[in-house]
């Protein structure tokens, strides 16, 4: 019986390890995703990392990027920048996969 209960705890581990690794992954890539933004509204230095931040932010008002995507859009139709949401969504994938590997590789 041991051995079972030995087997769940190493699957409950690697779930939690999986689990952290994803939250870390996710708010890297909005805040990749926040610098890539900030370029394109002409943000630069201290203030594109601010809004970087605000960025990763967004993402904690509801589950799923549907936060994070709204903020985007805002913005960029805020200043009359041409961004499809398709684009934004494409960027989001292309930062993740960049992110994930990131955190797996420990940076």
């Amino acid at each position: 019986m041991s051995e079972i209960n030995k087997r769940e705890e190493g699957f409950e581990k690697k779930f939690a390890l999986d689990e952290e690794q994803k939250f870390k992954a996710e708010a890297r890539r909005n805040r990749l995703l926040g610098l890539w933004a900030a370029e394109k509204l002409g943000i630069t230095g201290d203030a594109a990392t601010a809004y970087a931040k605000e960025v990763v932010a967004a993402d904690f008002e509801e589950a799923g990027d549907a936060d994070v995507l709204r903020k985007l859009t805002t913005d960029f139709a805020a200043k009359n920048i041409a961004v499809t949401e398709q684009a934004i969504r494409a960027k989001m994938s292309e930062l993740l996969a960049v992110a994930a590997a990131e955190v797996k590789a420990g940076k």
